[in-house]
């Protein structure tokens, strides 16, 4: 077995549930498929929010996504002056019978200034 994290953010359009669902549900996608993973390997998924997103929970949406049997938590972060406006991250825990492997954090739209340095 091997357990590891994974890192995904994004920006979410506006501040509504709908927008929240669609943002969530292409991040999460796109980090199981990036990784070729199933929500089945997925232990546990951790977000946060910046300060100005208040319509919905990140977890709500994710189990909207299909994603009823992983254990959630949810955060929200710091107001910090020019911070990237309402942005989600979320670390994914996997655990796997495929050997341990090099993965990739996705970073989507304008949530790739976080981390240049895991984007192409």
């Amino acid at each position: 077995m091997s357990t590891q994290a994974i890192r995904g953010a994004t920006q979410i359009p506006m501040d509504t549930k709908e927008s929240m669902d669609h943002e969530v549900a292409a991040l999460l996608e796109e980090m199981l498929r990036t990784n070729d993973l199933t929500t089945e390997e997925v232990i546990s998924a951790i977000f946060t929010v910046t300060p100005d997103l208040v319509s919905e929970f990140p977890a709500a949406s994710a189990r909207r996504a299909g994603w009823s049997g992983v254990p959630m938590l949810g955060a929200v972060e710091i107001a910090v002056p020019g911070a990237l406006a309402r942005t989600l991250r979320v670390m994914i825990h996997v655990e796997t019978v495929r050997e341990k492997r090099e993965i990739t954090h996705v970073y989507r739209g304008e949530a790739r200034v976080l981390r240049p340095d895991l984007t192409s």
